[in-house]
């Protein structure tokens, strides 16, 4: 591992744990040339997953895209950054635990959307708005009654 401070490759690891989402293993590294502390992570490397899109086009899945999808879901909402992480950590595993190596953008959408109704009903609210393509308020309305009459579902 080269040092990010003087670039010489000589670093050392001094301490390893898991990282905050148990995905991955953060390892704490000390260089032996300027003595420079840094941290790095690491990741189980997953097969490369392909996501076909609406126009049957394909492209490389990029955690990024969800991510950006919760933000803007999520914007202005009393929802702190550690769960909006956790929900796409959780997300994430969802998509790669279909274990396919390739999957429809639709399907993301829909795990998204589950993940979302648990973190924050109007973030839910606003992406399935805009993941459904809502034509008209009717079709909002229905979606709305639908996540409703979830909610209201007697918890045995």
């Amino acid at each position: 591992m080269r040092c990010p401070y003087c670039g010489m490759d000589n670093t050392r690891v001094i301490d390893s744990r898991p990282a905050d989402d148990n995905y991955s293993i953060r390892r704490r590294r000390q260089c032996d040339e300027c003595g420079k502390r840094f941290t790095t992570y690491e990741k189980v490397e997953t097969t490369p997953l392909t996501v076909i899109k609406k126009d049957k086009s394909r492209e490389s899945y990029d955690r990024s895209k969800i991510m950006a999808g919760v933000l803007r879901a999520c914007h202005k909402r009393p929802i702190p950054m550690e769960k909006i992480e956790e929900t796409v950590n959780a997300i994430e595993n969802d998509v790669f635990r279909l274990e396919g190596k390739e999957i429809d953008c639709q399907k993301i959408g829909e795990i998204v959307m589950e993940h979302l109704k648990d973190l924050d009903q109007v973030a839910y609210v606003r992406f399935a708005s805009v993941y459904r393509q809502f034509k008209d308020v009717n079709t909002f309305m229905s979606e709305l009654k639908k996540m409703l009459d979830h909610s209201e579902q007697p918890v045995e």
